[in-house]
């Protein structure tokens, strides 16, 4: 018989990193719209996300809590004064991931926030989604963001997507210390009272990053998304380590000496799954058989249906996230708070870096709702968002190796993203240095009328897009030593990228060992729900 000791669990169950045993059951990988089952080698470290938190117990008593007791601010019903013009900049459709379970919070506070402005005698109210250079949300996604009885009010002469390239609609105002444009959209520079609705779904969200992005233009944007400020950003979920977050602060405090705002922030739990799915959340220790059988028969599933249709079933189940808190008032108190109760659901404590580290890459990314995780998007999660999802300092140490799980297809979506496909095959076989790429072409894409016109008129991503997902995995691209693609089912993808591409995990991971010696550490980012490590 094994030794007793052997038969407990072979880990603590209050640790969310788990050492790889022998006796340790293979791991459920996301890997685009399915799933690989993995045994990893002994010794690897895997890091679960956090438990999630509990949430309020009544979201619109929270609400209403927040806008009376603000955050170095009047009570919001003080700010009211009849005939007065309001605009509400609303977060689009970006965060969360996957989109929540109806009502969503946005919902949820647009109702609180318009009864009582038409109790106060407010009633030139609009509502702004906040896409910045995003793609247009369609009619059925605003629907289904504010619910049935706001849009049927509202949309669509007081209910509309934020346009930045009207030449009508922005408005420029004073410059900061650095000789940065701000501009704004116009009806909200004219409005006596903005009132901005988030989701801060990860930490780089909120904060002066939400008017100082998200209303604003390509003139304004240019300052802050280029490679010399993502090179200088050591995080973007720190703000003391990120010149973005520096940069998007100068912008949006000409903002707030301007314009009035009240910001209400929301965090969320990370609670991703729910039935049937809830198993993904847990650790592979912990799972029934039930669980086992549920998961078979997901991955068997998903491997049967055509790319497309796996895809419009994973897009089709909500999340049921849970509201942790809201926070109201001013931009820096209020996104103070925010961050505090955001650490709190996702940081977890490791010791050390490792030399490599196992990206698992889910079907969907905050620029591909409703649509495709193309190439670019496969590498902005990766070296863009996944490596930059720590404090301090990277999983990865300086030269090591990350392993991403993903089937790396040649794929775009030619509505949401057409500007991507002209990157992808016209200018990467050029050049992957993003000071070439900027200097050379950006300004070129950022001008093409043929964008600017599906920018505008469609729900396409804006012509400079696709420059902005390859600077966002700029300092990923300067720290790593080789990047690797386990799964791709095809060469010229990876080639484009910069990166190698392996059949299978196990070969990624000899591979990876070959480079960085036999006795190179491994560890592995079980996202999704949502992880960042604190690494000491």
């Amino acid at each position: 018989m094994r030794p007793l000791k052997t038969l407990q669990k072979l880990y603590d169950e209050e640790s969310q990193v788990v050492i790889t045993e022998k006796g340790s059951p293979p791991r459920a990988l996301f890997y685009g719209e399915g799933f690989l089952q993995e045994d990893l080698p002994v010794g690897t470290r895997v890091i679960f996300p956090r438990p999630p938190l509990e949430g309020v117990p009544n979201v619109k008593a929270a609400i209403r809590w927040a806008i009376n007791h603000p955050e170095g601010m009047d009570p919001l019903h003080a700010l009211l004064k009849p005939g007065m013009r309001l605009t509400c900049v609303i977060d689009d459709i970006s965060v969360p991931l996957p989109p929540m379970v109806t009502p969503d919070v946005r919902q949820s506070i647009l109702e609180v926030v318009l009864e009582l402005c038409a109790d106060s005698g407010v009633d030139d109210v609009h509502l702004v989604i906040a896409n910045a250079l995003h793609r247009r949300m369609t009619e059925g996604e605003m629907k289904r963001m504010v619910g049935e009885k706001i849009f049927d009010a509202y949309y669509p002469d007081r209910y509309y997507n934020h346009d930045a390239e009207d030449p009508d609609g922005m408005t420029e105002l004073e410059r900061t210390s650095h000789n940065e444009v701000v501009a704004v959209n116009r009806r909200v520079a004219e409005s006596d009272l903005i009132v901005y609705v988030n989701i801060n779904f990860v930490p780089m969200n909120g904060g002066h990053k939400s008017m100082g992005t998200g209303v604003t233009n390509y003139a304004s944007l240019r300052h802050h998304h280029n490679p010399k400020t993502i090179r200088e950003s050591d995080s973007y979920m720190e703000p003391k380590a990120s010149a973005l977050y520096t940069k998007n602060s100068r912008i949006g405090t000409v903002i707030d000496n301007t314009l009035k705002v009240f910001h209400i922030e929301t965090t969320l739990n990370n609670r991703m799954f729910g039935a049937p799915t809830d198993f993904l959340a847990k650790k592979e220790e912990d799972y029934t058989e039930a669980d086992r059988l549920k998961f078979q028969a997901l991955r068997f599933t998903l491997s049967k249906l055509p790319r497309a249709a796996a895809r419009k079933v994973l897009n089709a189940i909500p999340a049921p996230y849970d509201v942790t808190g809201v926070f109201a008032g001013a931009t820096e108190p209020t996104h103070a708070k925010t961050l505090e109760q955001s650490w709190k659901q996702y940081v977890v404590p490791v010791e050390g870096q490792s030399d490599i580290v196992i990206f698992p890459i889910p079907f969907v990314s905050p620029y591909s709702v409703n649509s495709i995780l193309n190439p670019l998007l496969v590498q902005v999660m990766g070296l863009g968002y996944f490596y930059n999802l720590n404090r301090g300092v990277p999983l990865v140490k300086k030269g090591g190796v990350l392993i991403l799980l993903h089937p790396a297809y040649d794929e775009f979506d030619p509505v949401q993203h057409p500007s991507y496909i002209e990157f992808f095959h016209r200018l990467l076989p050029e050049t992957r240095d993003s000071m070439k790429l900027e200097h050379k072409y950006e300004k070129e894409f950022a001008e093409n009328p043929s964008y600017v016109h599906l920018y505008r008129k469609g729900n396409a991503y804006h012509g400079v897009h696709p420059f902005y997902m390859w600077y966002w995995g700029e300092n990923g691209r300067q720290h790593v030593g080789k990047v690797i693609v386990a799964g791709a089912e095809n060469n010229h993808v990876p080639a484009l990228l910069g990166w190698d591409r392996t059949d299978t995990l196990s070969e990624a991971i000899e591979e990876a060992r070959g480079f960085m010696g036999r006795s190179a550490s491994i560890s592995l980012l079980r996202i999704a729900p949502t992880v960042m490590v604190d690494v000491k």
